[in-house]
């Protein structure tokens, strides 16, 4: 099979034809569906409520608030969540967001560090944004996060490209079992489109030893990666965070189906090992694979749903293929599932 940076052509064809909408028909969530999503979660100053978490806000949630806006063609809710990004969270020195907006506390940023997660989300978002409503003031935004989170929180180790979760606390001097990665940071659609705007060999060896790792972390009974995981020696749960398959990688599946990649095999450790009861998702104890917190909101079922769709042909359950607004974090994992079918697996729907 022909490949272009490092990705199948027919993937490349596939993001760019999802990613690029040359009009504004090409929005793939609803008007009614950004409505709901915007009246539970974002506020009139631009900010992302995290309504499961404090009502807090975070460089991810701005993020993912940006990139649906995006796809839903909306540029005056996107130049909003950007505004209140810019002035509230892009304050480091470096160009990167910090992470944790506490409207509980005073300053609000409770904590400078970034969360690269969050930053390439950012990124992406403004790079989809550029080319959409041709803003060359987004494209110059995203390149120059870009270009940071590759300079300062992406390093090369024993061979290995390596995605640090942030700038300090997880490098290899940072802490004994350093480095430590979360692989649910991997968001693989995003590297080859900001690769058109900050070019690096970088962003190919990220998706590459990306799939990898998240490959070898099949850890205890369920052969799930951990959320945090030490990659020093031989890959392992991380050090001081609970050994478990929670919040953070259930979103992991959703990133390899959205990207097309991963083999069948893999597709099918993740589908079989994280639904319990038929349909509902999990969070596990990875020493024990005993399920801990049940999943049973739409914005989670439909990942395992949406990768039986795109592996199997198996159409969606009619109940996941509507969106209610519940919480922040299954809310936007289920638009961005749903987006996704509607842009390219009608079949699903």
């Amino acid at each position: 099979m022909k490949r272009v940076f490092g990705f199948p052509l027919k993937t490349l064809v596939m993001l760019a034809m999802m990613f690029f909408p040359v009009s504004a028909t090409a929005a793939s969530v609803t008007e009614a569906d950004w409505n709901a999503y915007k009246t539970a979660f974002l506020d009139p100053a631009g900010r992302i409520i995290d309504t499961g978490n404090k009502n807090i806000s975070h460089s991810e949630g701005q993020g993912y608030g940006m990139w649906l806006a995006v796809l839903a063609d909306n540029l005056a809710d996107f130049e909003l969540i950007w505004s209140f990004t810019k002035t509230e969270l892009l304050v480091r020195d470096d160009g990167l967001a910090a992470w944790k907006w506490d409207p509980q506390t005073e300053p609000h940023i409770s904590d400078i560090n970034n969360a690269t997660d969050g930053d390439i989300l950012i990124a992406y978002a403004l790079a989809l944004a550029a080319k959409q409503w041709n803003r060359p003031d987004y494209a110059d935004a995203a390149k120059s996060i870009a270009q940071t989170v590759l300079s300062k929180a992406v390093v090369q180790r024993a061979g290995r490209t390596i995605l640090l979760p942030a700038t300090a606390g997880f490098g290899e001097g940072d802490r004994p079992d350093g480095p430590v990665v979360n692989p649910s940071y991997f968001i693989f659609e995003a590297f080859p489109v900001l690769n058109e705007l900050a070019p690096s060999p970088l962003w190919q060896a990220l998706a590459k030893d990306g799939l990898a790792q998240i490959t070898s972390f099949a850890f205890g009974p369920k052969k799930l990666p951990a959320d945090w995981v030490s990659v020093k020696t031989k890959p392992r749960p991380a050090d001081g965070f609970p050994q478990e398959f929670g919040y953070n990688s259930v979103r992991i599946p959703l990133y390899l189906a959205r990207a097309g990649l991963g083999k069948p095999k893999l597709l099918e450790r993740f589908r079989t090992g994280i639904v319990i009861d038929g349909s509902n998702m999990a969070t596990f104890d990875l020493q024990t694979g005993a399920p801990k917190d049940i999943l049973s909101d739409a914005g989670y079922r439909i990942i395992p749903a949406l990768s039986a769709c795109v592996t199997d042909g198996i159409a969606i359950p009619d109940e996941l293929k509507h969106f209610t607004s519940t919480l922040y974090y299954p809310s936007t994992l289920h638009l961005l599932a749903l987006s996704f079918a509607t842009q390219a697996h009608r079949e699903c729907l």
